[in-house]
């Protein structure tokens, strides 16, 4: 998934209901193609062939419903393996140590802040999938379509609506003001993906001559670092029992209080500084070294089909790539649209990683 550190419960166990079997079947016509080429689509042919199995290799924080993948063997005759290993940092890691002899076929959920890294390892083949048609540009951030964009997510300041010393923040400048800033708790940028992309959010706002600056006054202010999201959420936020009003957390996580609610509500209990918001991209990619790259390209067809698309946003509670897929009504109705998140490039990000947590941790742990 887009977050690896977020707690596993933060998925809904309810799915959104599937589509007829006719249109199953268009939308893997296209993916059947690019596996048989001049061959009958049907899982008989491939069967004939000898059985495929691919194993996609994620996060361990990738959740989808049960038998999301039956209609895709049914059509394909190729059955999918998913093994999660570690959080986004850590699979990247593996499939670079193991390029060229990779632990699985397909990677899903290396997002735009360890892209940079997977492309300059040469670890993916290029792939460039009919899917894409659906999937606005500004998502697409490989030319050469080594990955290709599944979902993304906004990680944004949130804040408890009743617990709040004042009036909601509307700017990153009010959130480091002493009397936020104190009941502010965020994550360590080297343990956490969310910390780490609030890290770039301020970067990508205040620029090279600023940030530090920013992160001094909310050190000033009494900010609070916990090592993860789970421990800044259910530990030290409002959310689970604790006394801080404001997380660092996403811009759909009031949808998912509302969803998790027990007993049920109308109105999320949270908000989110839209100001804060940095986009998160998750891809997937073929494997260098994958024995079976035509079925894997399949697959990566699969992922963007409107069947496993419509399954990510109340299990994933992430924003499906495919833009002709309809979010599910909770959705619509309690999470945030972002209009302007914040943005660096991949390779902003991977050039200046290291020196900008070492300067992080210089100015808030020390």
């Amino acid at each position: 998934m887009l977050h690896p550190d977020r707690d596993p419960s933060d998925r809904s166990p309810q799915a959104p209901l599937p589509p007829t079997i006719a249109r199953r079947s268009r939308r893997l016509a296209t993916a059947c193609a690019s596996v048989l080429a001049a061959t009958a689509c049907g899982g008989s042919e491939l069967v004939a062939s000898g059985p495929v199995t691919l194993t996609l290799v994620t996060h361990e924080s990738f959740t989808v419903s049960d038998g999301i993948f039956d209609s895709f063997t049914a059509e394909t005759g190729i059955t999918v393996e998913v093994v999660g290993a570690g959080d986004a940092g850590e699979i990247v890691s593996r499939a670079v140590l193991s390029k060229g002899q990779p632990e699985g076929d397909v990677l899903f959920g290396i997002d735009n802040t360890f892209l940079q890294r997977g492309l300059d390892a040469e670890i993916f083949l290029a792939y460039e999938s009919p899917m894409l048609a659906s999937v606005p540009e500004a998502l697409q951030l490989d030319p050469e379509h080594r990955v290709t964009p599944i979902d993304y997510g906004d990680v944004c300041v949130n804040y408890w609506i009743d617990a709040l010393p004042g009036d909601p923040p509307t700017t990153l400048d009010d959130l480091a003001e002493p009397e936020l800033a104190s009941s502010f708790v965020t994550q360590n940028p080297e343990t956490s993906s969310p910390g780490f992309a609030f890290l770039l959010a301020t970067i990508a706002r205040y620029g090279e001559d600023g940030w530090e600056n920013y992160w001094q006054r909310l050190a000033d202010g009494g900010v609070t670092v916990e090592a993860g999201w789970e421990g800044a959420y259910y530990g030290q936020f409002v959310a689970g029992g604790g006394d801080k009003a404001l997380v660092t957390s996403y811009a759909s996580s009031p949808v998912a209080e509302v969803v998790f609610a027990d007993p049920p509500v109308d109105v999320a209990p949270t908000g989110v500084l839209t100001d804060s918001c940095f986009r998160q991209i998750e891809f997937a990619g073929i494997l260098d070294g994958t024995e079976h790259a035509e079925q894997a390209g399949a697959l990566i067809d699969f992922l963007l089909s409107e069947e496993f698309q419509a399954d990510i946003p109340l299990n994933m509670f992430v924003v499906p790539a495919n833009a002709e897929v309809e979010l599910p009504p909770e959705f619509v109705e309690h999470g945030v649209t972002v209009e302007n998140p914040l943005t660096l490039t991949p390779q902003e990000i991977e050039e200046h990683r290291s020196a900008w947590t070492e300067r992080w941790t210089d100015i808030v742990l020390r």
